[in-house]
């Protein structure tokens, strides 16, 4: 039994996260008001004018709200499908390659990109998909015309998907090594003994040992299926992909700090915000479904 002294010093190594939690995600809950009021800077929210639901029919009528919905959904859809699937694809390969030096040596390579901020990967991706750049000129060479890919519409779900599963499976597939290590050795020598070739012991054995893990969390990932990337994004795009590009995130930036529009932009975050909520809730009502998984 812990006396109350000893629990007194956990509490005060709880402090600082709860100041931390109530000044940057309580507080400014306050700011919800903005959606159902006509807010101007002048008279700030209390004093500005209310108008109810408003900012939300408003939204519903743009096309713009269609267009921002659904690129925000196929764009994180693609993400999830890609972060889940390569991940998985490159710990099963690795894992059949006996090397351990090598292996290490691949784990720590792939796992380096996650640290790089979006601003860098950003950078490096106009640079080496630039008209001039080494993409063109080996397009070049096999005798394709030069393009510009980042303004290409079409071409732009597919390089932001592709981008952030480059600089994300190394750190994903973590995950999968972790599940990998647990599977019991014994069952991979009774299978060898029984003439199990290399690929019966992979698809008898290992996928079927590591498919509750994956299954977890696909369930989990649920939660952020409007969460398609801003910081992504942001340092990517540009007015000619916007019909393909734009999400909620970004439109509501441009909304509510370049246009100022803040009352329109604060129902469109808000909206996000309540609809991100219920999925959070409903993947992990499925994850204790089907994986067994809970957080309390």
């Amino acid at each position: 039994m812990l006396n109350k002294g000893f629990n007194r010093h956990y509490y005060l190594m709880l402090l600082p996260g709860l100041i931390w939690l109530f000044f940057y995600n309580l507080l400014p809950m306050y700011g919800i008001l903005t959606a159902f009021k006509e807010f101007n800077p002048g008279l700030g929210i209390l004093k500005s004018p209310w108008v109810g639901l408003e900012n939300f029919q408003y939204m519903f009528e743009l096309d713009d709200s269609k267009l921002i919905f659904r690129n925000t959904i196929l764009i994180a859809f693609s993400k999830m499908v890609g972060n889940l699937l390569v991940p998985l694809a490159f710990a099963l390969m690795l894992n059949e390659v006996k090397h351990k030096l090598f292996t290490r040596t691949v784990q720590t390579a792939v796992y380096l990109p996650h640290f790089l901020s979006w601003v860098i990967v950003a950078g490096m991706m106009l640079d080496i998909f630039s008209y001039n750049g080494p993409v063109n000129s080996l397009l070049e060479v096999l005798g394709v015309q030069p393009m510009m890919f980042f303004t290409n519409e079409r071409l732009f779900p597919a390089l932001l998907v592709g981008s952030d599963v480059w600089k994300e499976f190394g750190f994903n597939a973590i995950i999968f090594f972790s599940a990998l290590t647990s599977i019991n050795p014994e069952m991979y020598e009774a299978a060898a003994i029984d003439g199990a070739s290399q690929w019966k012991r992979l698809t008898k054995i290992t996928i079927p040992s590591i498919l509750p893990v994956a299954v977890l969390l696909a369930t989990l990932s649920l939660g952020n299926i409007l969460n398609a990337g801003f910081d992504q994004i942001f340092n990517l795009y540009n007015p000619s992909v916007y019909s393909t590009g734009d999400i909620i995130d970004t439109w509501v930036y441009r909304a509510g700090l370049i246009d100022m529009q803040y009352g329109l932009a604060t129902a469109v975050g808000l909206l996000k915000s309540v609809v991100g909520f219920v999925l959070i809730t409903l993947s992990y009502s499925l994850a204790y479904r089907f994986a067994n998984y809970r957080i309390f």
